[in-house]
């Protein structure tokens, strides 16, 4: 494609309403999703004892974490499928499909049935349903991680990364706290292993409803509307010259020689991304109770402080990659993280003080986002339009999901709650070398999201 195709890629007609809508639809959907996921982290020692009782408090945790890492284990699965669907019919209707079933798919827990109440069914139908949400939020990562930055101008796409990928997580995790602080003051004691933490499910539901609401208007995103267009045009103009051109599903071409490396390299940057996320944000809660002994009111309230600096840090990290580059931000938050992330949690537990835990754990969470926020523009940056939703939702989703079970190791290999600061020291000191080996090897993509497009494959 010439020069001036690719500038009139990058000036593609979009009204302010149709950029706004766009953003709000992608960071509310990631929101809502990770809301549904962390309801689990905040209810996991109840559901341990409910669902996977051990005289060995330690192995319920590690089992509820394991089917945590269930439903990220599944979650390229849904990309591919969801991922398929919107490279080739759209992002929207994707997103809808996708976020109204992690909604009614969460609800469901709250239905279920007690070891005590089912025996061996109970846990069995407790995994059943962990597989069954992991599609779908494979299928919410796929849409909402395009469709935000495909719309925005090039200089907002940096915060924009920031604020759908880590923002998102901390509007997600502040909606978790506020209904988990809800419901502890609604169902106080042993109240809340009976009803409080169905409740904490049932609001899932909630998130399927805003979801039709806020989605009900969203267009689709210019670039993918200027790709349909233009197979639509080739279409026409080969039906009575030639025979119709083969088109390669996205998923094929994903996994061709072109790509396959690509996506691997990637690897890398999630997963130090995605498990410095889920051993900061999704190990606090249940740190804050198990190391800290926090009271839940207070624990609500620092996990509630932490989900703000989450989006303050991550829409920073993400609009500083702008300035200095994907590569760069990469580098120096990387050589930042594998310094403060471990010695953060041996300080932790010497806290002696509500505002010092606080402070830590603020620091941890903004820190633990910072590293992923610029990694969903990076992502989409590395793909053309024919194929972004697919590589970028596989890229992302196969990095969390070995991030996701970062945690399980944790819980196992911590003999017991004493251990979990200097365990958990290790483990993000040695992701953080992952993450800074790929921040190397990748290469720099600042302003090649139109480039990419143009070089769509068949």
């Amino acid at each position: 494609m010439s020069v001036a195709a690719q500038e009139g890629a990058a000036a593609l007609p979009v009204n302010q309403r149709q950029i706004m809508g766009a953003v709000l639809a992608s960071c509310m959907g990631w929101a809502l999703d990770l809301f549904d996921l962390f309801v689990l982290l905040y209810v996991a020692p109840v559901v341990g004892r409910l669902f996977f009782p051990s005289e060995h408090a330690m192995l319920s945790l590690a089992a509820v974490y394991a089917s945590f890492a269930v439903t990220l284990l599944m979650r390229p699965l849904g990309s591919a499928l969801f991922g398929s669907y919107a490279d080739r019919h759209g992002r929207k209707g994707a997103m809808i499909f996708a976020v109204v079933g992690v909604g009614i798919s969460t609800a469901a827990f709250g239905l279920l049935p007690t070891v005590a109440q089912a025996g061996l069914v109970a846990p069995i139908l407790f995994l059943l349903l962990r597989l069954v949400q992991g599609v779908f939020v494979g299928g919410v990562v796929a849409s909402t991680h395009t469709i935000g930055t495909e719309s925005v101008a090039p200089k907002y796409r940096g915060a924009v990364s920031g604020l759908i990928g880590g923002g998102g997580a901390g509007i997600g995790a502040l909606l978790a706290s506020l209904t988990y602080l809800a419901m502890s003051s609604l169902f106080p004691g042993d109240l809340f292993d009976v009803w409080g933490w169905r409740c904490m499910f049932f609001t899932g539901i909630v998130s399927s409803v805003l979801g039709l609401f806020v989605f009900n208007s969203l267009e689709e995103s210019p670039l993918w509307k200027k790709l349909a267009a233009e197979k639509a045009a080739k279409a026409a103009a080969q039906l009575d010259t030639a025979p119709r051109e083969v088109v390669r599903s996205p998923i094929r071409t994903l996994f061709s020689r072109d790509y396959r490396g690509v996506l691997f390299v990637n690897l890398l940057l999630t997963i130090g991304g995605g498990s410095g996320y889920y051993l900061t944000s999704g190990y606090l809660p249940t740190f804050l109770k198990v190391v800290s002994h926090a009271p839940n009111g207070a624990a609500a309230a620092i996990l509630m402080i932490c989900s703000v600096a989450v989006v303050v840090a991550s829409v920073a990290a993400g609009h500083l990659s702008t300035f200095i580059g994907r590569k760069s931000a990469f580098v120096w938050i990387g050589l930042i993280r594998l310094i403060a992330l471990p010695g953060l949690f041996l300080l932790l537990p010497t806290a002696q003080s509500i505002t010092m835990i606080g402070v830590y754990a603020v620091l941890l969470s903004a820190l633990g986002s910072a590293g992923y926020a610029p990694i969903l523009i990076f992502l989409n940056e590395r793909f053309p339009t024919a194929i972004r939703a697919t590589g970028t939702g596989l890229s992302w989703n196969i990095g969390f999901a070995i991030g996701g079970m970062m945690p399980t190791f944790v819980s196992l290999v911590a003999k017991d709650s004493s251990q979990l600061p200097s365990t958990l020291a290790i483990f993000v000191g040695a992701i953080s070398v992952i993450f800074l080996v790929g921040a190397f090897v990748v290469p720099e993509t600042l302003g090649k999201l139109e480039n990419s497009a143009a070089r769509n494959p068949s």
